[in-house]
């Protein structure tokens, strides 16, 4: 259970918040590029970290994210020109380049300087894995692109969607790391997945023997320890990047896709959920991503030209109680995805966490939260995840004898390079 005062603060990201100026410190998706589909097309509405932004393409193809408001008497850039390099107001003309420099005031004299006086809030965008991707803190302190694997590989590679969670980021965080939900919530709707397994009785005999939750210079791991036919243990390690990335434990088998979520704050009481497939070796294929595809898995099918799930709590995500009834699913909802969001809805905008009873089984939740905690209070330059070669890693499951402690073993088997080297 948090305080009052702790909930607050991780749940706030508005500017000026703590947990705000920690995620501003990172590189944050925005849009998949597509959505911006050639130079000088129309301009699109995005709200990140509480703030209201315009994201555009210029004449050159570049992207490019500034304030919504026009400097000049507040107008909407959402109705501006998007044409000859900048995004041009309609109320007056005032026009903006990708880095908010005024570049034209056709409602001031022609020999007035005012315009070089005058600047649009911009952040910087880069494109990496067919997504936009943006900085939004001080511009002195702006490390380096991390080095994401999946924004590295072909574009074949790799399958990302993104949508509207109506709750705050910190709900779909932590629900994405509450293991302890997948046998009983999922329960019945797996059948197509190798990855999650067991119904009822038989799920809880197969609960892991041992947690364990290493911090790292990029967020932590967070690991599943069970015993094997040789006495040791065989750990499932799943990693969180930082601010809200979750990669998680490897599907079964030795040639399967690898799947990333991210929770990342459209404002307090809602978050963009951003979903990520891919394989570092090879194209996806249509045959192993038909559940994906068909909004069983991570994805959720949204209202068309909106962000919006189709099924929402305005229509209960069109609960099918006969379904439920007859025990092929559990909650009557379809897809795993949107389950998780149905329930983490529910606890409303921003959950009080004052109001909870924490288990043993609620350990990860625990430590995730007082892991966030201490990167707040420590911050600096020393905050996790800032160097981008951090991040060449993968999740794997791999055995150790004894009581060998997990966090011995993680360079070894998580490292793209180590790993590569042992092949």
């Amino acid at each position: 259970m948090l305080t009052r005062e702790e909930n607050d603060l991780l749940t706030r990201t508005g500017p000026g918040t703590r947990m705000g100026d920690l995620m501003r410190r990172y590189w944050i998706p925005t849009l998949l590029s597509d959505e911006l589909p050639a130079p000088d097309c129309p301009p699109r509405r995005l709200t990140l970290l509480g703030e209201k932004l315009v994201v555009f393409r210029d004449s050159q193809g570049r992207a490019g994210l500034v304030d919504e408001r026009c400097p000049h008497r507040n107008a909407s850039l959402f109705f501006g020109r998007n044409e000859e390099g900048g995004l041009r107001c309609v109320y007056h003309g005032w026009k903006f380049d990708v880095a908010g420099l005024c570049l034209d005031m056709p409602s001031e004299p022609a020999e007035s300087n005012y315009k070089r006086r005058v600047a649009l809030t911009a952040y910087p965008c880069l494109e990496r894995g067919g997504v936009v991707w943006t900085y939004m803190g001080p511009p002195e302190l702006k490390p380096e692109f991390p080095e994401l694997e999946w924004t590295q590989v072909p574009a074949a590679n790799r399958y990302a969607t993104r949508r509207l969670q109506a709750s705050n980021w910190l709900q779909g965080y932590e629900g994405g790391w509450d293991t302890a939900h997948l046998p009983i919530l999922h329960r019945g709707d797996t059948q197509n997945s190798n990855y999650f397994s067991g119904r009822g009785k038989e799920a809880v005999r197969g609960l892991p023997a041992r947690y364990e939750f290493v911090p790292t210079e990029y967020g932590f791991v967070y690991g599943r320890g069970r015993h094997n036919p040789e006495g040791g243990l065989n750990w499932e390690c799943a990693l969180m990047f930082m601010p809200s990335w979750k990669m998680f434990q490897p599907f079964a088998g030795t040639d399967n896709r690898i799947t990333l979520l991210a929770w990342v704050p459209v404002d307090d009481a809602n978050c963009m959920l951003w979903g990520v497939e891919y394989h570092p070796r090879r194209a996806l294929t249509e045959e192993e991503m038909a559940w994906s595809k068909s909004f069983h898995y991570i994805h959720v099918e949204t209202v068309p030209g909106t962000l919006r799930p189709l099924r929402n709590r305005d229509n209960d995500y069109l609960v099918d109680r006969k379904l439920q009834a007859s025990g092929q699913s559990f909650t009557g909802i379809l897809g795993l995805g949107l389950q998780d969001s149905a329930i983490q809805e529910s606890m409303g905008p921003v959950c009080d966490r004052t109001r909870e009873h924490l288990g043993p089984a609620d350990v990860v939740i625990v430590k995730l939260r007082r892991h966030l905690l201490g990167v707040l209070n420590d911050g600096g330059s020393a905050l996790p995840g800032l160097d981008p070669a951090s991040y060449r890693l993968r999740p794997a499951v791999f055995p150790l004898s004894g009581d060998a402690p997990l966090a011995s073993a993680l360079d070894a088997h998580l490292r793209i390079d180590a790993v590569a080297l042992a092949q």
